[in-house]
């Protein structure tokens, strides 16, 4: 039964969805808490190809890969099942987040409708906080109603108290 391929694909798919509800974890606690050091540089403007933030991305594919091989050489179909849906989370967000959202790739689309532009605005609302503290949407491929974002970012007051940060004192 473990091993019919419906169950597997059934699997990989189950473990996809549940990877955004692990990334909005990881995001919110630790790329927004303990693991800063490395997140911050996702926050910060710059020209370079790679940003210390990409290590998470490293760790999540030692992890899948050392899922695959267990997989594999331990003959245990379900582990690669979960090892394939991490990989198609990573994939999807590599395609989606820094593809779509942050142009990190020479495809060059800006989404006018729909989903992908809800998708994109509220990322962009996600960034409007330049520190840890305050930020709002911590998903990757699922985005809260941008009014809903936006009323979170008033209501918090974080971004008018950074812009008054930065206001020379008179």
């Amino acid at each position: 039964m473990t091993d019919s391929w419906i169950v597997l694909v059934l699997v990989a798919l189950g473990v996809f969805l549940l990877m955004e509800i692990v990334a909005w974890a990881a995001h919110k606690y630790i790329m927004h808490g303990w693991g800063w050091g490395w997140h911050e540089s996702h926050h910060e403007p710059h020209d370079d190809l790679f940003e210390k933030n990409d290590l998470y991305a490293v760790i999540f594919a030692i992890f899948a890969i050392g899922l695959f091989a267990v997989g594999t050489l331990a003959d245990l179909p379900l582990v690669t099942a979960v090892a394939t849906g991490i990989t198609l989370y990573g994939l999807f967000y590599f395609i989606v987040h820094d593809g779509l959202v942050h142009q990190r790739w020479p495809f060059r689309h800006i989404p006018h409708k729909g989903y992908a532009k809800r998708l994109v605005q509220a990322h962009r609302l996600h960034h409007a906080v330049k520190g840890r503290e305050g930020c709002v949407s911590f998903g990757f491929l699922y985005a809260p109603p941008v009014e809903d974002l936006t009323d979170q970012l008033r209501r918090s007051g974080r971004v008018r108290q950074e812009q008054d940060e930065r206001r020379p004192a008179n």
